[in-house]
């Protein structure tokens, strides 16, 4: 991308330019973005309005995870997210701790199956569907609203904070005084070609 009416050859994201990490491995950043994302344990998930097309977000706990990369949530599915995500598959969950963020996105599927729930249910998923009196929609295990969001992670990026939060403030203060990019995030990248071979990798030792 260029900039209309410029002649200058320099980047036109000097952010990305200055902080994008090159070196690290596709098992590298794969791994440190499971590494955050497992510490942060909530993450806001974006699915697009079946109604009005408009995007809406909530947030969520990671009940699991599958194959290491791809994230399980525990879901009411008498909610609006499975109308949304029957309608459009397409998702985001983004996640933010101290300095430090990532956004996954990928495709999502909604699960109803009663083996898939147990493998990872906690009796606090009660608070969150209520006990309707009638025996049968009681946040119990076998409650059938309860369902499974299971999310194919498909590309991501992440970025960790190089250093305490003083010197990221003199270096943020640096560049806003002389006009030079701040340096103060590892920013990742992980396309969907990464997200590929390092799945492969994994089924090669498997």
């Amino acid at each position: 991308m260029s900039l209309s009416g410029s002649s200058s050859d320099k980047p036109v994201d000097p952010y990305k330019e200055k902080n994008l990490d090159t070196e690290t491995s596709v098992e590298g950043k794969v791994n440190g973005l499971i590494e955050f994302v497992t510490k942060c344990k909530f993450g806001m998930m974006t699915t697009r309005d079946s109604a009005s097309g408009m995007l809406v977000s909530r947030c969520m706990a990671i009940a699991g995870t599958e194959n290491g990369i791809d994230l399980i949530f525990h879901t009411n599915t008498a909610t609006s997210k499975t109308d949304e995500l029957n309608s459009d598959p397409h998702i985001n969950i983004s996640f933010l701790k101290d300095s430090d963020w990532a956004s996954i996105s990928g495709t999502a599927q909604v699960i109803q199956d009663t083996e898939e729930v147990k493998k990872h249910y906690s009796s606090a998923l009660k608070a969150w569907v209520g006990d309707l009196g009638d025996g049968v929609h009681d946040g119990s295990v076998k409650d059938p609203r309860l369902g499974v969001i299971k999310v194919k992670t498909l590309t991501a990026t992440y970025a960790i904070a190089h250093a305490a939060s003083i010197p990221r403030t003199l270096e943020i203060a640096k560049g806003a005084v002389t006009g030079k990019v701040a340096s103060v995030n590892t920013l990742r990248e992980i396309s969907l070609k990464d997200i590929e071979l390092w799945r492969r990798s994994k089924e090669l030792v498997t």
